[in-house]
């Protein structure tokens, strides 16, 4: 690992100019349609550590690959050798009002979609513009090794972008701006090259806590320890099979990952919207009705979620949390019935979940 004092030695022996390259990479990023670009070393010492304490307490549930890398998530250049430096990037992706994402997730006969799910996926639209900042850090200064990472590897990215200055880590675990709030996605380049690190920006949650009392399903256990277990997002998103009861009238109405925390963030007053039309709602779905989507065929799922990240949910999962919604909407005798015209599907953890649906609806009929 490279150390303060050898990195300003090498800094002095580049055959480039390393501050003025760093300060044109910022603006080709902010020219590229990122919102701010910070640049960090690799020693993420203490972030290994409290994974390491997360992992061994189970709050990753179920998502093996959290641990299965080892410690190249936590330790840059194990996972792309040569690594020296990381470009760390963010990009708004808002769509909309808090007053309308509140009324839609206050209205039970609605379905709320995270707000990151609702346009392009994030993926593609950010690796193509980290790409494009790649390229052209290779037209200033020649080849160069480097990867871009936007959530599509094992990558520490939060704590990454922490050290670039890009904010701090809330309670909540996600990264809060103080100018922009949190509804940003984040994407990074490992690097060979040596370059000035930015500084870490102080934290400024104080003493709230209204992210961890809004939590639908109490998945904090304490301050910056989110128990993914009880996570909404993980449950709808990332765990396959049955979800357990005692959660299900918890979620409401979400059927798509939870913005909970993040609504309620004070710092998201100033949050901006999104610039990036890609991340705009497309097909209605931030604020379609939890019957229209479950009414959906599976071709017509697969062609309303083309190119979207809630496409790796599936069509049988997409429906197991649909039912749940229709489970904790108001009582009709037209929900019942669209749950008992799905009844006979083939997928058995589809059914348990219709099964509970109808008969949370028919003891209130």
């Amino acid at each position: 690992m490279v150390h303060e004092d050898q990195r300003l030695d090498r800094l002095s022996a580049l055959p480039y100019d390393a501050a003025k390259l760093a300060a044109d990479i910022k603006s080709w990023g902010l020219e590229l349609g990122f919102q701010q670009v910070g640049i960090s070393d690799i020693d993420l010492s203490d972030a290994e550590s409290a994974l390491v304490r997360w992992i061994e307490a189970g709050f990753h549930g179920n998502m093996q690959f959290m641990e299965k890398h080892g410690t190249k998530r936590s330790r840059p250049a194990e996972l792309i050798p040569g690594t020296v430096s990381v470009i760390s990037a963010r990009m708004d992706y808002l769509p909309e009002s808090q007053a309308s994402m509140l009324n839609n997730l206050g209205d039970a006969r609605s379905a709320y979609i995270a707000r990151y799910a609702l346009g392009r996926d994030y993926h593609k639209v950010l690796r193509n513009k980290l790409q494009k900042l790649a390229e052209r850090i290779a037209e200033c200064i020649g080849p160069s090794g480097y990867r871009a990472f936007t959530d599509s590897g094992p990558v520490l990215e939060k704590p990454i972008a922490a050290k670039a200055g890009l904010g701090w880590i809330g309670k909540h675990t996600n990264l809060i701006n103080r100018g922009s709030g949190s509804w940003f996605f984040l994407g990074e380049i490992y690097s060979d090259l040596v370059l000035p690190t930015d500084s870490r920006t102080g934290e400024h949650c104080g003493s709230c806590n209204a992210c961890l009392d809004v939590c639908p399903t109490r998945a904090f256990v304490g301050p910056y320890q989110l128990d993914a277990r009880r996570c909404i997002s993980y449950l709808t998103i990332e765990h396959h099979g049955s979800i357990p009861t005692e959660f299900r009238e918890r979620i409401g109405n979400r059927i798509f990952g939870c913005d909970d925390c993040q609504l309620v963030c004070p710092w998201n007053r100033f949050a901006k919207l999104a610039t990036e039309i890609q991340f705009w709602p497309r097909n209605g779905l931030n604020d379609a009705s939890l019957l229209s989507l479950f009414e959906w065929d599976e071709s017509t799922f697969m062609q309303k979620t083309e190119g979207s990240a809630i496409r790796r949910l599936g069509y049988d999962r997409w429906l197991r949390n649909l039912a749940i919604g229709l489970g904790n909407s108001p009582t009709s005798q037209v929900a019942i019935n669209a749950l008992s015209n799905r009844f006979e599907t083939s997928d058995f953890v589809l059914r348990e979940h219709i099964s509970w649906a109808l008969n949370k609806l028919k003891t209130t009929l």
